[in-house]
C-alpha cells in the first residue's frame, strides 16, 4: 500500500481535532512548506497548529467535517504562505460546507460535511503580490459627499482625482476607492459607488430571503452592516472595496481545500507537484453548498504581503 493511500485511509478514519496533530500531516506540512519558502516549516507548522485548532475548538460545526477536508485545508496554508491569525485583516478563515458526494442505491444525494479555508480580500491581496500582479495596495479611502472626487480614464489608464473637504461637510457616504501599485509600477485604482454597494445589498438580500410558513410570507434577514445607522457600514465598505478589486485581473490558482471570497475556481490547473502527497487524487468531483457564513471584515489597512509572515459577511 502506497504512502498516498495508506494516509487517506488514515485521514478518512480519524477525527477533526486530531488531524493537525497527526506525525504524518506534521511532516506532510513542514516538507511542502520548507519546499516552496525555503525554510521556516516546523515554526510555521506550530503557529498555524494553534491557530487551526482554536477555530476547530470554537465552531461545533467544524468539528464535524471529514478529516481528509481538514487536512486539504490546513496543507492549503502551506502551499500559499497564509496565515489564520484573527483579527479585523485576516488573511483567511475556516468554514464548514456540505458538499455532495455521490447517490445511494435508492438515488438520494450523499451529503459529506468538509471544511473549507476561506481566502479574505486582504489575503488575496498577499496571493496577488507573490503571483507578481501587484506590488502593494494602499488604505482603501471613504469619500464623503462635499468631497471633491472624480474618477475616469485617460490616455489610456485609469485616475482617481481626491481631495477630502475640511472640515468635512457631510457624513453620508458615496464611494470608496483603493489604490493598487501594479507590479510593473504602473497604478490602477477600484472604485465603488453607493450603486454598486446597493446592488451588492440585492444579491445579499436575496440569499438571506426564505418563505416562512407559519405567517404565508417571505422574511428577508438583511445584512445589518448595509445599513448601520442609516447608510453601509465603513469597515464592511473598505472590506468590499478590497474584495472585488480583481475582477479584472488574472484568476489565481487556488488549492484543493480553498476558495476566495470572491470568486470560486471550477477548475484547478494541473502542477507539477502534488503538496497532498496523492491523498485523494481519485477524489469524484464535488458539489458545494454553503451552510454557513463567513465571518464579516470590519476593517481595511494597508496591505505589506512582505510582512505577513510576522503577523464575514455574505460571499458578494
Amino acid at each position: 500500500m502506497s504512502n498516498a493511500l495508506s494516509l487517506a485511509q488514515e485521514l478518512q478514519q480519524t477525527k477533526a481535532t486530531d488531524v493537525i496533530r497527526n506525525e504524518r500531516v506534521r511532516s506532510q506540512f513542514i516538507n511542502v512548506y520548507n519546499s516552496i519558502w525555503k525554510e521556516g516549516g516546523e515554526q510555521v507548522y506550530e503557529r498555524e497548529a494553534i491557530y487551526f485548532n482554536s477555530q476547530l475548538r470554537d465552531k461545533a460545526n467544524l468539528r464535524e467535517c471529514s478529516g481528509t477536508s481538514i487536512f486539504y485545508a490546513f496543507i492549503d496554508l502551506a502551499v500559499k504562505g497564509l496565515t489564520l491569525a484573527p483579527g479585523a485583516q485576516a488573511l483567511c478563515y475556516l468554514i464548514p460546507r456540505n458538499v455532495k458526494v455521490g447517490t445511494n442505491q435508492q438515488g438520494n444525494d450523499i451529503w459529506e460535511k468538509v471544511c473549507n479555508l476561506t481566502i479574505s480580500g486582504y489575503g488575496e491581496l498577499v496571493l496577488r503580490k507573490n503571483a507578481g500582479q501587484i506590488r502593494h495596495a494602499d488604505n482603501p479611502v471613504i469619500v464623503y459627499e462635499g468631497d471633491t472626487f472624480q474618477y475616469g480614464e485617460q490616455n489610456g489608464q485609469k485616475i482617481v482625482n481626491y481631495m477630502s473637504a475640511f472640515p468635512r461637510k457631510s457624513n453620508k457616504i458615496i464611494a470608496c476607492f483603493l489604490k493598487i501599485t501594479r507590479a510593473d509600477g504602473t497604478i490602477d485604482y477600484s472604485v465603488m459607488t453607493e450603486q454598486d454597494w446597493m446592488r451588492l445589498k440585492g444579491y445579499s438580500d436575496k440569499q438571506n430571503s426564505y418563505f416562512d410558513r407559519k405567517t404565508n410570507q417571505w422574511v428577508t434577514n438583511s445584512n445589518e452592516l448595509y445599513n448601520k445607522n442609516g447608510q453601509i457600514d465603513t469597515g464592511f465598505l473598505m472590506a468590499k472595496c478590497v474584495k472585488h478589486a480583481f475582477k479584472t485581473y488574472p484568476k489565481l490558482n487556488i488549492g484543493r481545500g480553498s476558495s476566495l471570497e470572491t470568486e470560486i475556481i471550477e477548475q484547478q490547473q494541473p502542477t507539477d507537484i502534488d503538496p497532498y502527497g496523492g491523498v485523494g487524487a481519485e477524489q469524484p468531483q464535488q458539489q458545494e453548498q454553503h451552510f454557513a457564513p463567513a465571518p464579516d471584515m470590519s476593517a481595511g489597512v494597508t496591505i505589506d504581503p512582505a510582512q505577513q509572515s510576522n503577523n464575514a459577511d455574505d460571499t458578494f
